[in-house]
């Protein structure tokens, strides 16, 4: 039998949607909503089915940046076929992106049994949210956000994209959190550390979900909720994608820091009180 039915799917394709992008840790959210409906959070299945959700997300970012996406790839293949065209900024960020995202496949391939066990406990989401807030506001106190989008660099791109290994080691700390916080601390601006946040996500995420798919229907998820959690994630996530961009645009990263140590502590309490199991 499933451990997720089409409700739960509903529900937890909401959290997914409207948590995935934003600093707060999707992988948190999801977590505590599955224990708080009495789904076993360290089921293979389960595991398998907030993976492949995310997929749902991703399909929001391609469509959102479709036009951005399109410019990018298409420098990167006309650079492989003309020389001159290498020293295109576009050229060379697809480059970066692929590089970026070798680390993070790398520690998530060895660290697996660890990532699926020990550390997919609830204390340890709810610890990771409260550390990862103090991480966020300094990083937002000590930016100077004066570089834009097109002065990152290899290392940027890489310091923002090994920063995801957070993220997957200890959920909670929020993949979008620990990307934004790094670029923040490289000085970029925060609409600027946003987009790049997004455009590292798109590998990484999408191969989690490609990954668990065989994991979450062969442990016994039905292809309808896991179909109907990735759709409603999908029009969710374009909406909070859209407000995020915004939202950054005229504001710090201050709301998301108290909203995070909230529910860091809320979670606390759950978990000692019994309300809900790690």
């Amino acid at each position: 039998m499933s451990a997720i039915s089409v409700g739960q799917a509903v529900v937890l394709g909401i959290v997914e949607g409207v948590t995935e992008f934003l600093p707060v840790s999707s992988t948190g959210h999801l977590k505590i909503t599955e224990g708080l409906m009495g789904i076993p959070v360290d089921d293979t299945s389960v595991v398998g089915f907030t993976a492949v959700i995310q997929v749902g997300a991703i399909a929001a970012v391609l469509v959102y940046f479709f036009k951005d996406i399109v410019r990018i790839v298409s420098a990167w293949g006309r650079g492989l076929a003309d020389k001159e065209e290498r020293y295109h900024h576009d050229y060379k960020f697809a480059w970066w992106v692929i590089y970026a995202t070798l680390p993070i496949v790398a520690v998530g391939l060895a660290a697996k049994p660890l990532i699926e066990g020990p550390l997919a406990s609830l204390w340890v989401v709810a610890g990771s949210l409260i550390v990862g807030s103090g991480v966020m506001w300094a990083a937002d106190q000590m930016g100077r956000h004066k570089r834009g989008e097109d002065d990152t660099s290899f290392k940027d791109a890489m310091l923002v994209g090994c920063s995801q290994i957070l993220a997957l080691l200890f959920p909670g700390f929020s993949r979008s959190g620990a990307t934004m916080s790094t670029a923040l601390m490289l000085d970029l601006d925060r609409v600027a550390a946003t987009r790049l946040s997004f455009f590292l996500g798109i590998p990484a995420l999408t191969g989690a979900g490609i990954y668990e798919l065989k994991d979450a229907v062969g442990a016994g998820v039905d292809p309808l909720p896991l179909l109907i959690g990735t759709v409603v994630s999908f029009v969710v996530a374009y909406a909070s994608i859209a407000w995020l961009l915004k939202f950054v645009a005229r504001h710090s990263f201050n709301a998301f820091v108290i909203y995070r140590i909230v529910i860091g502590v809320l979670l606390f309490g759950l978990l000692g009180t019994g309300i809900i199991a790690a």
